[in-house]
């Protein structure tokens, strides 16, 4: 069946019994990740739901169970910008013995002003970037050992800003710019799914980078008047060197967290690992990058590959 950008998570999942999958959540507690959660749960899946705050991931618990009754849900804390955070969390996790049949990296951070995490990372990069890898480097075993898994990263239509930096990763030579900053860590996103998509395909492990459109959740939380006009600046930009539309088509969360469970489970995708999808379909090279386009920079191998080895680099020093 083919869905569009209206499409929802019901109707994406309808008709699909996920009981005895296992679905492991970045950013549970709120926005695109509760609202998959609850998705998937009312097909059968047990989710892991993640996130930095225990008490607003217990909140978003409740409302799923309140709208799932039967829903089977574990919860756990990770942050994403502490690796301290995200190794507890895998040991903990590898120690239970669970596989994983699906990772959704789901959680991110976005415009955030200049800061560092925990481990002295610029705080996008660290975050929506270096965290997952992290996360998923330590949880592939359980991965592995799943039933014909997927790993799914959310990236953004705002990897068109900009390609990764691997020179200058945590903006240390040269001046911060937020939205810059974001776009940079969501192509990292993308190609991480790329990496992932080649390395471990003998694992048979599906990896893919999905853009969810534009959601008003509380991923917007930093956004303020002038960070609000410079994205529509770029917007205009973008619009006058490409004739591509200008602006943005705003989705619900039922919407904007379909393509990211389309990803995970449809049997369309099977044989296009590595792919960037949005609104619930395939990505198409050179369209327009504020609906289902991507650039050219987000496909590059070598480039995966080398964003692959300056993060072991950096998470190993």
């Amino acid at each position: 069946m083919t869905f569009n950008h209206e499409s929802t998570t019901d109707e994406v999942l309808d008709g699909l019994d996920l009981s005895g999958r296992r679905f492991v959540i970045t950013g549970a507690a709120s926005g695109l990740g509760e609202e998959s959660t609850r998705a998937l749960a009312a097909h059968g899946a047990s989710i892991v739901m993640l996130a930095r705050d225990p008490a607003k991931n217990d909140e978003a618990a409740a409302r799923v169970r309140a709208a799932v009754p039967d829903a089977d849900l574990s919860l756990d804390t990770v942050d994403l910008a502490d690796l301290a955070s995200i190794r507890s969390f895998a040991g903990r996790y590898l120690d239970g013995g669970q596989s994983i049949d699906v990772l959704i990296n789901n959680a991110g951070v976005m415009a955030c002003p200049f800061g560092h995490t925990a481990d002295g990372f610029e705080m996008q990069f660290g975050t929506n970037h270096l965290g997952h890898f992290e996360l998923t480097r330590l949880l592939e075993p359980a991965v592995v050992a799943g039933d014909r898994p997927r790993i799914v990263n959310l990236t953004s239509s705002a990897h068109g800003i900009s390609d990764v930096d691997l020179e200058d990763p945590n903006f240390e030579h040269t001046d911060y710019d937020a939205w810059i900053s974001y776009g940079r860590s969501k192509s990292a996103n993308a190609l991480h799914a790329l990496a992932l998509s080649r390395r471990l395909a003998g694992d048979g492990v599906l990896a893919y980078s999905v853009h969810p459109g534009v959601i008003m959740t509380n991923l917007g939380r930093h956004l303020n008047d002038d960070l609000m006009q410079q994205m529509m600046d770029r917007s205009k930009e973008r619009a006058a060197k490409t004739g591509q539309p200008e602006g943005f088509q705003f989705k619900s969360a039922e919407q904007g967290a379909a393509t990211q469970v389309w990803a995970a489970t449809s049997a369309d995708v099977v044989e296009h690992s590595g792919t960037y999808c949005a609104d619930c379909g395939l990505g198409v090279e050179g369209g327009n990058v504020g609906g289902n386009g991507f650039e050219p920079y987000i496909t590059d191998a070598s480039r995966a590959d080398e964003l692959w080895a300056l993060s072991e680099r950096l998470l190993d020093s």
